[in-house]
């Protein structure tokens, strides 16, 4: 099939999904609307209900409490800071720009390769549940993060980074210019490596905006903010789901959300960031940029936010993940047209 643009690849996918960039798409019908042609694997019928009307859903245990554990002993351990001494939280690196200041204000790990991170990604029910709602098998696994976010107090108060009046807000923002005619998909995702309380801040979200958005975007003004919504909370609450270590939190990138500041005395907020899009493996110089991060351990490129650990990189700690049959297909160093072939 013929793409309908120059510059947009279409997915190794039976249903028609379109993308120039592997992060944002083009499809028949939003996913809201999405009609399932495949059974659910993971979400019941209510769990796929909520996710359309609300714009998000949890998914109990996508990885063990234990698998999660580990993940988070291995966040602390990357970058040097022992759990039981607050002290080391605080120690603020040589920072190479603002940005840098910012990732670590927010409590960004750049990790991206390791194995535990890679048994996440290719576990098969974190990737079932992104099959329900892509309603598609051929997908690709984004290659992330971790966050471990300390109080924000210190040398990670947020206080630090200046205030904007519009744009991108980290306490609630959309990943997407939500003033397109045509809405772009996307679907991002979180997985938690310990239990979720209010005082830690995390993820917050405002579903009732997302199941009313339609109604409300058509009587905003001209010129609006594309990525901040700057509603009235009373009307449009944010809520902070419960997670518990190990549950996956899948979203819509038209659900309005961010990261409420970590208010506690001494407790963190950490998570795996996660998510699958559909494959687009015509799409070979992002193909190629993948294998390679993957096999070099080098820094990913699809994102200007990921700027790789100053201290010592990744590369020079431990080697490449092993990856199953399925996590190679994730990455992208097998075609799922093999794969399909295969299974026939």
């Amino acid at each position: 099939m013929q793409t309908p643009h120059p510059f947009l690849h279409r997915a190794a996918s039976t249903r028609p999904y379109f993308s120039a960039d592997g992060e944002t798409y083009l499809a028949p019908a939003p996913l809201r609307d999405l009609a399932k042609s495949r059974p659910l694997r993971v979400l019941s019928e209510a769990d796929f209900a909520f996710w359309q009307t609300y714009g998000y859903v949890v998914v109990r245990e996508a990885i063990t409490p234990g698998e999660a554990k580990q993940l988070l002993d291995f966040a602390w351990q990357f970058q040097g800071l022992d759990p039981d001494c607050p002290e080391t939280w605080y120690a603020e690196p040589e920072f190479r720009s603002e940005l840098d200041q910012h990732l670590f204000i927010y409590g960004f790990v750049e990790a991206y390769h390791h194995q535990l991170l890679w048994d996440s990604r290719q576990t098969q029910r974190v990737y079932d549940a992104f099959v329900d709602v892509w309603d598609c098998e051929e997908l690709w696994v984004t290659l992330d993060r971790l966050n471990l976010n300390p109080p924000n107090i210190r040398t990670r108060s947020r206080s630090l980074i200046a205030p904007t009046d519009d744009g991108f807000d980290i306490e609630l923002h959309w990943d997407v210019d939500t003033t397109l005619a045509v809405l772009p998909q996307r679907v991002q995702g979180i997985i938690a490596l310990g239990d979720t309380r209010p005082e830690l801040g995390g993820f917050q979200c405002a579903p009732e905006l997302f199941r009313r958005f339609e109604e409300w975007r058509v009587v905003q003004p001209p010129g609006r903010d594309p990525v901040r919504p700057g509603t009235d909370r009373a009307e449009f609450p944010v809520i902070r789901p419960d997670l518990q270590a190990g549950d996956l939190l899948i979203f819509n990138g038209l659900l309005a959300h961010g990261v409420a500041p970590n208010l506690s005395d001494n407790g963190v907020r950490a998570v795996q960031y996660l998510s699958m899009m559909p494959a687009l493996e015509e799409h070979t110089t992002l193909r190629d940029s993948r294998v390679d991060s993957w096999r070099t351990l080098a820094t990913p490129e699809w994102n200007a936010t990921l700027l790789g650990d100053a201290r010592e990189p990744e590369a020079d700690r431990y080697g490449p993940a092993t990856l199953t049959p399925l996590g190679r297909r994730l990455l992208g160093l097998d075609s799922w047209a093999a794969a399909t072939e295969e299974a026939q």
